[in-house]
């Protein structure tokens, strides 16, 4: 009797620690998707910077676009309506998208970063969906929404995440996808 009750105990301690160690998906989660979709880069030229990093990866020269503001949900940094525009440049890997980034006016996260740090990493970002709330709870959470704004079909906005994770994050929602 007492073998069967020692038997009984240690299997069930043994089902908690094994319970307990798995990792499980919180549903308040920020971001659900855990899946990292971009690094983002700030430079001062972008012709220079994506023939670097086409060298370093062995891969064609990109096209470079323009961001501008879009009617639909335009560009505000801190709020505040902005005329901010960068070029952009996108290198496709395998597992995640290299963004450049060159700012070329109006007040944006993006022209405040290489004022402030210069070139470098400026965010990761994450796809998303439901992007208005998660501003809102990020908010909520100590990390106010620095820059936002669209495009055709999607919306994109900068995280100030700084103080609590160290980076920038980026969410971008692609409306055709939801």
């Amino acid at each position: 009797m007492k073998r069967n009750l020692s038997f009984i105990l240690i299997a069930t301690v043994i089902c908690i620690i094994m319970t307990s160690s798995v990792p499980s998906k919180k549903v308040d989660a920020l971001i659900q998707n855990h899946k990292m979709a971009q690094v983002a880069i700030v430079v001062k030229d972008i012709d220079k910077a994506r023939r670097n990093w086409a060298m370093v990866l062995g891969m064609d020269l990109p096209e470079v676009s323009v961001a501008k503001s879009h009617p639909s949900r335009p560009t505000k940094f801190k709020g505040t309506p902005s005329s901010a525009e960068a070029k952009l440049a996108f290198f496709n890997l395998e597992n995640i998208q290299i963004e450049l980034i060159q700012p070329l006016g109006g007040k944006s996260t993006w022209q405040e970063f290489l004022d402030t740090k210069g070139e470098g990493i400026h965010h990761i970002a994450f796809m998303v969906k439901g992007i208005d709330g998660l501003e809102k709870r990020f908010e909520m959470q100590g990390m106010p929404t620095d820059q936002n704004g669209g495009w055709d079909g999607g919306a994109y906005s900068y995280i100030n995440a700084m103080q609590m994770l160290g980076c920038e994050l980026e969410l971008l929602e692609n409306y055709g996808s939801n």
